[in-house]
Order: C-alpha cells, then structure tokens, then sequence
C-alpha cells in the first residue's frame, strides 16, 4: 500500500513547483519566442496555385497512345490499356527529369516586372534565400568541394540542357522543380489537379496554366501517335498515287494527241493499255485518298478534349510560412519540455507506475 502511494503523481506539488518557476518561464518563453521569429521571419514566404482540368476519356485504341507517352518518360506501363488506368500515370510525368526540363525555357515575369527571364535563369540567379543560413550553405559548400573531385557547376543555358545527363547543378535545380509542382488525379472522377509553389504569385500561376498546356500537349500528342503516324503514311501514298496518276494522264494525252487517226491494230492496243493503266492509277489515288480522309477523321476522333474546372489565378495571399503557427508551436514545445525538465522526479514515478 505505501509502495502505490509512492508512485500516486502529487498534482498540487506539480502546481507549487511551476508556480515557484513562472519567472523561468516567463525567461524560456522570451528566448523562444525571440529566437523562433529571428528564424522564421527572414524564411522567404511562397504562393500557390492550382490548376484542375477534365480530360475527355475514351476507351479506344489507348494502350498505344499511352505507351508511346510512358515510354517517352522511362516508364513501363506494362499492360495497362485502358483509360480508368493512365490519368493516374500522370504524376509519374511530373517526376521525369524529361518533363521538368522542359519547363526550364518557360518565359516568367515577376508581379513588380522588374525582372523577365526564362525559368530555369530564375530559379538558378533570383531565389530569395535565408539569410541565416547563408555560413551554412557556404560551409556546405566547401565541404564538398574538397571532398569532391568535379566541381558542383555553375548555371547553363536552358535551351542546352541535356535531360539525359545533367550537371551537379542542373540536376539539383531539377529535384528542387519536382518538390514545387506536384499532380493529383482523383481515381473516382479522373479530374487532374496541378500545384505550384513559388515565390512569386505571377510567376507561380503562370506556371500553373504552362503546365497545365504542357501536359495537355503531351497527352494529345500521345494519345494519337498511331493515328498520325497511319495519317502521314497514308499522305505519302496519296500524293505518290496522286503524281502516278498525273503521269498516266499525260502519257495518254500525248499518245491521242500524235495519233488521232488511229488505223494499225498495235496503235488502238497501246491506246487501251495506256487507257487501263491511267484507269488504275486513278483507282489507286482514289483508294488512298479515301484511307487518308477516313485517318483524318479517326485522328480528330481521338484527340481528346479537355475542360478546365479551375484556371490559373494570381494567389493574393502566401500559403507560408506560417509564421504565428510556428512561433506559437514552438512556444507549445518550450513550456511541455520545460514542464517535464521541473517535474522530472513526479514524472519518474508515473513511468515507475507502468
């Protein structure tokens, strides 16, 4: 009985005790509260923007569209064929090394437009950055440029990159996109929704709404890579029929022309021959002009339509940092552990008590 009583936690002495301290307290939080805004208000703040579209769907003839799409991007889409299936490969898009290049030699404008460059110039030349952390980052910097034999690289040019094999530098910039634009395809609806982060609210919607032409692009251009590969056989067969045929019509002309009257059998037998094979010629250009405008049609057939739910807007108010949410966090924090720290004796008894 007195061994239960001595592991019962006294909440009046835990009262005494924090009341005793409350000028510590009034200490801790002041230090807290100073160090937490002196780290989190020079964090440069960001925007974001959402982007939701509609993508007309149909089940027909997709698993070559899409696997030309996936294959363009380094993904095995497997057998997968059919449209409940690829909107959901989407994200995977926004992850390829090819995509995010991509989007480098997009043109952005600042809200104050002071500045107008290409993205990849703007994000490599023109981040705000804590300046807190500028002695680490320099720190980090040297350490691994002694520790490393190549050198990190300095900025490019966004029209030479080469996705396939990119420099320290570049290839940081590229994972640094992939963090600050992200896709979601809600699996009941297919409706694809695309988030962009940035530090500028212009440049953050404008490439929102560039993604969004972006990926609309590749998927029409995907969707209906047989179609127009079958459309551009069937034009060259049609204007190779179309001059055939043009030929047989002036051979035919000329040989009536020199021989209107005609009186030798061999005569009327190479005007009918001659005859026969325009007939041919111009069947032939008929067929394929007829497969030609059937393509056509069955490419506009499946070149998909999109609905945009949500365009692009200028965010007027940053998504972060939260500025009062951490401070306050961290005032939380302090006075917990701190709480612990002066009761750790009656906190001992209640991990005894288990």
């Amino acid at each position: 009985m007195e061994n239960n009583d001595k592991n019962i936690i006294d909440l009046g002495e835990i009262f005494k005790t924090l009341l005793a301290k409350k000028k510590t307290f009034f200490i801790i939080w002041s230090i807290v509260f100073a160090l937490s805004c002196l780290w989190i208000l020079p964090q440069p703040r960001f925007y974001t923007c959402e982007v939701s579209l509609a993508p007309e769907t149909s089940g027909e003839d997709v698993a070559s569209g899409l696997g030309g799409l996936a294959s363009n991007f380094g993904i095995n889409l497997g057998g997968a064929g059919n449209d409940a299936i690829y909107p959901t490969l989407y994200p995977d898009l926004f992850t390829s090394n090819q995509f995010v290049v991509s989007l480098f030699n997009i043109k952005v404008t600042t809200l104050d437009g002071s500045l107008t460059t290409d993205y990849y110039t703007y994000l490599a030349k023109h981040q705000k950055k804590n300046w807190l952390l500028n002695p680490f980052y320099q720190m980090i910097s040297h350490i691994k440029k002694a520790l490393s034999d190549k050198s990190k690289g300095k900025p490019g040019n966004a029209k030479e990159l080469n996705p396939f094999q990119l420099s320290e530098f570049d290839f940081e910039l590229t994972e640094r996109v992939k963090s600050m634009i992200s896709c979601n395809v809600n699996k009941k609806t297919d409706v694809i929704t695309i988030t962009v982060k940035d530090q500028d609210p212009l440049i953050c919607a404008s490439l929102a709404d560039s993604i969004r032409v972006r990926l609309q692009e590749h998927i029409i251009e995907y969707r209906t890579k047989k179609t127009r590969i079958d459309a551009e056989h069937y034009q060259h067969l049609t204007d190779s029929a179309n001059m055939e045929y043009r030929s047989a019509v002036n051979e035919y002309a000329q040989f009536c022309d020199a021989n209107q009257d005609l009186i030798l059998q061999s005569q009327q037998s190479k005007r009918d021959e001659l005859e026969n094979e325009m007939q041919m010629c111009y069947n032939t250009y008929q067929a394929m002009k007829t497969q030609l405008e059937a393509t056509k049609a069955k490419l506009q057939e499946r070149t998909p339509a999109f609905t945009t739910l949500k365009s692009a807007t200028v965010p007027i108010k940053p998504a972060g940092p939260k500025r009062m949410f951490f401070v306050a966090s961290m005032l939380i924090l302090a006075t917990i552990i701190s709480v612990i720290w002066f009761n750790h004796g009656e906190m001992k008894k209640l991990f005894e008590a288990k």
